[in-house]
C-alpha cells in the first residue's frame, strides 16, 4: 500500500479494515465513499493478478459523472495511467495485470453476465434487489456498495444489512480530510434550513426521500369500520391485487388480501371465495376493464367500476395523504410500493405533481377502494370533515 503512496483518510481505513464478504457503506454527501472505495480497488489491483473489478452504477450517464471519472483522476494523479490500457469503447481498463470494468445496468441482461471477482456497486439505493442479487451471485470475492440514505425503506436494510456476512459503514462529510472550507460550510448550513436533508445529507442518517408520495406505519391488524376492497386487474407482468382498507377516525388501515400473477377472471373469482368474501361485499375495480368487471358480475360477485377521470390519479392521492396510513404485516407487496412510490422529478431534480408509473398495482387498488366512498361528502360516517 505504501508504494503507492495514496493519501487516504478515514473512509478508505475504514474499509481496509472491513473483513467481511460484504461492506456497506451510507453516509452523507462529500463523505469520500466512492474515492475512498476506488483507491481501495486500485490498491487491491497491486495485491492481485488476473482477477476482475466490475463497477457499477444503475445507468451509463450517472456512471460515467461519478466513478468512472474518479478512477482516471486516481490514475493520473498516481501517475499510473496508460492510454494503452483503457479501451474506451468497453469501458474496460487493464491495471497490473487484472481487469477493471465500468458496468451500466441500462441493459438487463448486462447484470447477468460473466463472474467477477471484486464489485462495488456505486449509488447501490438506485439498483433493485433484483439487479444487486445477479451482481452477487457471479462475485466470488468481496463486495463493497456506497449510497446516500435518502429512501427510509430499502432492500439494503430489509435483505443486507441483516446478514452475517455484512459490515456495515457509516460516515458524514466529517470523515473526508479534504473538502474545501467552503463545501463545509455549505453542507452545514443545512442545519437551519431543511432538517430532512441535513438528516441525509450532513449526518448521513436514515430519512425519508423528498420523492416519496405516501409515508405510513405499521399496524398488526386493521382497525376501525370497513370502507371497501379495491381491485387492480393484471396479468402477464402486472400482478392481481385485491386490499381491503378500514377507517378509524382519520386513519386508513390497508390490508393486502391479492397479489398474484397469472390469474385469469375464473381464477379471480376463486380466490374471492377462498378469501371468504361474499356477494354483499363491496368491490370497486378499475374501469378500463369493463369486460372483467361484467364477467365476476356474473359470477354472483359485486364488483363496481371505479369513478376516473383525467385527473383520477391526483384526486385519489390527495384523498389518500388527507388521512395517516397503516398497512398491516403481512402485507408484503403493498408495503414494498408505498416504500417506493415516488414523484418523477424534471431534469434538473425539480418534483412534478405526477406520480411515476412504477410501483402502483396495489396502491392502485387502494385508490379505487376509498375514492369511491371516502371522496363523498355526505356518504355515512365516511365522510371527510
Amino acid at each position: 500500500m505504501s508504494t503507492l503512496e495514496i493519501n487516504y483518510g478515514p473512509v478508505f481505513i475504514k474499509n481496509w479494515k472491513a473483513d467481511t464478504k460484504i461492506v456497506v457503506n451510507q453516509g452523507g454527501t462529500r463523505s469520500g465513499k466512492t474515492y475512498s472505495l476506488l483507491q481501495l480497488l486500485i490498491v487491491k489491483a497491486f495485491e492481485n493478478k488476473g482477477k476482475v473489478f466490475t463497477i457499477v452504477r444503475k445507468s451509463l450517464p450517472s456512471l460515467k459523472m461519478t466513478a468512472y471519472r474518479d478512477f482516471f483522476e486516481i490514475l493520473n494523479n498516481l501517475d499510473l495511467y496508460s492510454e494503452t490500457d483503457h479501451n474506451k469503447s468497453d469501458y474496460t481498463y487493464n491495471l497490473n495485470g487484472n481487469l477493471f470494468e465500468f458496468v451500466s445496468l441500462d441493459q438487463p441482461q448486462k447484470k447477468r453476465g460473466a463472474r467477477r471477482d471484486f464489485l462495488f456497486c456505486n449509488e447501490a439505493n438506485e439498483l433493485t434487489w433484483e439487479d444487486f442479487f445477479q451482481l452477487l451471485v457471479r462475485t466470488t470475492d468481496k463486495i463493497w456498495l456506497d449510497y446516500n440514505p435518502s429512501d427510509s425503506f430499502h432492500w439494503i436494510y430489509d435483505k443486507l444489512l441483516i446478514r452475517d456476512d455484512v459490515s456495515y459503514i457509516q460516515t458524514t462529510y466529517k470523515d473526508n480530510p479534504f473538502l474545501e472550507q467552503t463545501i463545509v460550510d455549505e453542507i452545514e448550513r443545512l442545519q437551519g434550513t431543511d432538517d430532512d436533508y441535513w438528516r441525509i445529507y450532513g449526518l448521513g442518517e436514515r430519512g425519508l426521500s423528498r420523492a416519496t408520495v405516501f409515508q405510513f406505519e405499521m399496524a398488526d391488524d386493521p382497525k376501525g369500520k370497513l370502507v371497501s376492497f379495491g381491485l387492480d386487474f393484471g396479468f402477464t407482468n402486472d400482478p392481481t391485487s385485491l386490499v381491503q382498507v378500514y377507517k378509524d377516525g382519520n386513519d386508513l388501515y390497508i390490508h393486502e388480501m391479492m397479489y398474484h400473477t397469472q390469474l385469469t377472471n375464473s381464477d379471480i373469482g376463486e380466490k374471492f371465495a377462498e378469501l371468504g368474501l361474499t356477494r354483499y361485499d363491496e368491490i370497486w375495480a378499475d374501469s378500463a376493464e369493463p369486460k372483467s368487471i361484467e364477467e365476476l358480475h356474473r359470477m354472483g360477485w359485486n364488483v363496481k367500476p371505479t369513478a376516473k377521470g383525467a385527473d383520477s390519479i391526483m384526486a385519489g392521492i390527495d384523498i389518500l395523504k388527507r388521512h395517516k396510513i397503516y398497512l398491516t404485516k403481512g402485507s408484503d407487496n403493498a408495503v414494498r410500493e408505498f416504500q417506493n412510490y415516488k414523484w418523477q422529478e424534471d431534469k434538473n431534480g425539480n418534483l412534478l405533481n405526477k406520480p411515476i408509473d412504477k410501483f402502483n398495482h396495489a396502491i392502485d387498488a387502494v385508490r379505487y377502494a376509498t375514492f369511491n366512498r371516502l371522496s363523498r361528502p355526505n356518504y355515512g360516517s365516511y365522510a371527510i370533515r
